[in-house]
């Protein structure tokens, strides 16, 4: 029945659409209400596609008789009542699905999870919440986690998926907690603190849909890699409202293709950097050494130090961003030329007041201000600079730096880094950008526009008063559109409209404020990271998830009050995740000995789940031959297999491993993917391999060990490292058994 009636909504939106698009308006309004309507049937047939699988996972049935299906989207039958057939998980009365316990049943009597494959249910699992309940349906199971466990050891397709009819109490309290402020949510490897963050957003996205649909949210992962496997989550939720990018993706125009070496990322994201770009910027608003000549008609002009200075100062007290204030800079010197001008032609040879009238100076000031070599002086001491040009001039002179971390960034041309992207979005903050031109540029089209409109209501108004002039009938009156339109209106609804969703053009735009940000790896990014991500959020409402204890960039910040106190001081919220639910606790116990072995009071995520096979280590002097050999063992079991090696091993290792995806972005529905600890970050495998341990930083091997949800092997031709000597006495026997 619930298939029949999506069906119905599907057939519905698509013949909308089907209706609406032949049309060949001319009319700009009519254009606009059809692109309004395609808008919204095709966000419709968005949620009906997220809701054909899964469309219903659960049953509620209250003590006072009330029984709710729940499902990924709201449906409701076509009656006068509009009533609901299935309830959206994001609705508040869905929430007992997720919260209620015997000791806080919520009002319910009990609880049914529904598995389905397709339109088939497959398993029905119903747990009791009122024990004077004596009612059975002979689903009713003694194990709780039942279904969590099986979703748990589903074989990885290389995308990650919603856990919609799996959401743990502690989860949904993140999920639902308030849209304002920062909310930190800290976890260890496979806590989902990334799934949880991203059904956050589907949430958000409900709950506040006219302010967020209108202002997009942001989601910032550390890499391609790991935007390719979070894509399907919220567009399986219904919801596309989202942009998702790295940072390197934050500054429109700027395709950051290159690499740092990690001395250089860690020196470019230093929060010194902003101070030192500003002073950058105040270099290029130079004075005269001592003095520029510049040829004019009615003679030489001399531009000296203490007029450029006076010029200079009163531009800088404006307080506006380089590129505004030039113009400020530019009127004072036109100014201080008029008068030096005024003063050689007009002074009285016998020591009166000047010849000349204010008419008279006001010509030789807009001759002055019209002369190119004028202009070219002040362009000489006041550039007009894009952010591009700052930075580029300055990586290839990093002054105001110590010469050590100077030379560490140095660099002529080459591709942008990612951590180019927030010294250039810092440029764009100090330059600022002039549209004067632009506006004018527009205003001056809006204009045309209206004079035609007009025409075309003279027109009009002609015609209808020749209409009335036929008709013998004094009484008669004139009321043609021009009554009801004027032509600033018509014009304006002419203009064509913006009909790029809000991610689309948040993307594009620079100054973009979004409504939420969620940022994935939030330990990683540096100090100037942050400044771009507070600019493009300035009500400062993020969800913010990470684990210091994973922090592998030079530059990262690492703890959370690093990161926070310079934008909100101590107004933010944090919670933790504390169970781990892809690690069996077998690779848990070996991976928690690499923090702890720094620090030995590191408390590691609980594993809820145990799958009695050991991790094991092997010694070999051929790695690529032994890393094949393994390959081909492992893909013998079901799912996704990851080689996760340092860079330096990747040419070798894909060499023998022909039906490897590896490169900057991988394709992880692949059997077997090859990837540096880095790419790993926030992925999930069932098999992993990981190579050469010993090359890895501590924080890379922790986050390697943990992606594993079945089976973890360590090949090695270097002295493994003492936390991981714990696999040693596995070796003599037969892997992973």
């Amino acid at each position: 029945m619930l298939y029949r009636r999506l069906a119905e909504l599907r057939a519905g939106a698509e013949a909308a659409v089907r209706q609406a698009l032949p049309e060949d308006l001319t009319n700009a309004q009519a254009r606009l209400e059809r692109d309004v309507l395609i808008g919204e049937q095709s966000g419709l047939l968005a949620a009906i596609d997220a809701g054909e699988q899964g469309l219903c996972f659960g049953r509620l049935a209250f003590r006072d008789g009330r029984d709710h299906h729940i499902g990924r989207i709201g449906i409701r039958r076509e009656d006068a009542n509009r009533t609901p057939l299935v309830i959206d998980w994001r609705a508040e009365v869905a929430r007992p699905f997720y919260l209620a316990t015997g000791h806080t049943p919520m009002g319910l009597r009990r609880r049914r999870h529904i598995t389905t494959e397709g339109r088939r249910v497959t398993a029905l699992h119903d747990e009791i919440l009122d024990l004077a309940d004596t009612q059975r349906t002979g689903h009713e199971g003694a194990d709780a986690d039942a279904v969590l466990l099986a979703a748990l050891d589903e074989a990885r397709t290389g995308r990650m998926h919603d856990i919609v009819q799996t959401i743990q109490a502690e989860q949904d309290r993140i999920i639902r907690a308030p849209h304002h402020g920062v909310l930190v949510v800290e976890g260890g490897p496979g806590t989902g603190k990334t799934v949880v963050a991203l059904h956050r957003a589907a949430y958000l996205l409900y709950a506040h849909r006219e302010l967020l649909a209108r202002r997009a949210v942001l989601i910032v992962g550390p890499n391609p890699a790991f935007l390719g496997y979070i894509e399907e989550v919220l567009p399986a939720l219904g919801e596309t409202g989202v942009l998702l990018a790295t940072l390197g993706e934050l500054f429109p125009g700027v395709t950051a293709t290159g690499a740092d070496t990690a001395r250089a990322a860690e020196v470019k994201g230093r929060a010194a950097m902003a101070d030192a770009l500003a002073q950058f910027v105040r270099d290029q608003q130079r004075l005269p050494d001592p003095v520029t000549v510049i040829d004019h008609e009615d003679g030489e002009l001399r531009l000296d130090a203490e007029m450029a200075s006076e010029a200079r100062r009163r531009a800088r007290e404006t307080g506006l961003p380089h590129n505004l204030a030039r113009p400020h800079f530019a009127f004072r010197v036109i100014d201080a030329l008029t008068a030096q001008l005024t003063e050689r032609i007009g002074a009285d040879p016998y020591g009166g007041p000047n010849l000349l009238g204010p008419d008279d100076i006001a010509q030789l000031g807009k001759a002055v201000a019209a002369s190119a070599e004028v202009h070219r002086a002040i362009e000489e001491l006041w550039p007009a600079l894009t952010p591009e040009e700052l930075v580029a001039d300055f990586l290839a002179d990093p002054v105001h730096l110590p010469d050590a971390d100077a030379e560490a960034i140095r660099r002529s041309g080459g591709a942008w880094t990612p951590a180019d992207v927030p010294l250039l979005d810092e440029a764009a903050e100090l330059l600022g950008h002039d549209d004067t031109a632009a506006r004018v540029a527009a205003e001056a089209e809006r204009q045309e526009r209206i004079a035609y409109a007009q025409g075309v209501l003279d027109l009009a108004y002609a015609s209808r008063t020749h209409e009335f002039e036929d008709k013998d009938d004094e009484d008669s009156e004139v009321l043609g559109v021009q009554d009801l339109i004027d032509a600033e209106v018509l014009a304006d609804r002419q203009e064509e409209a913006d009909h790029r969703s809000a991610a689309e053009r948040a993307a594009a735009d620079r100054t973009w404020a979004f409504g939420h940000i969620i940022v994935d790896e939030a330990q990683e990014l540096s100090a100037m990271a942050w400044r771009l991500l507070m600019r493009r959020c300035p009500t400062r409402s993020m969800t913010l998830v990470g684990d210091p204890a994973q922090t592998a960039e030079p530059g990262g910040c690492g703890s959370w009050d690093a990161i926070l106190a310079p934008h909100v001081d101590d107004r933010w919220q944090h919670v933790r995740l504390g169970v781990n639910y892809r690690t069996p606790t077998e690779i848990m116990e070996v991976a928690a000995r690499v923090p702890r072995s720094a620090d030995p009071a590191f408390a590691p995520p609980r594993s809820i789940r145990s799958t009695g096979v050991r991790p094991w280590a092997r010694h070999t002097d051929d790695l690529p031959g032994a890393v094949a050999e393994a390959v081909a063992r492992e893909t013998q079991e079901a799912g996704r297999l990851v080689v996760i090696a340092p860079r330096g091993h990747h040419e070798a290792l894909a060499s023998v491993l022909p039906a490897v995806s590896a490169g900057p972005s991988p394709d992880l529905t692949s059997p077997v993917v090859l990837i540096d600890p880095r790419q790993a970050k926030g992925l999930e495998f069932d098999t992993v391999l990981v190579v050469e341990p010993d090359e890895l930083g501590a924080s890379d091997l922790y986050v390697a060990l943990t992606r594993a949800t079945q089976r973890l092997g360590v090949i090695h031709t270097r002295p493994l490292p003492a936390a991981l000597e714990s696999l040693l006495p596995s070796a003599a026997a037969a892997p992973g058994r």
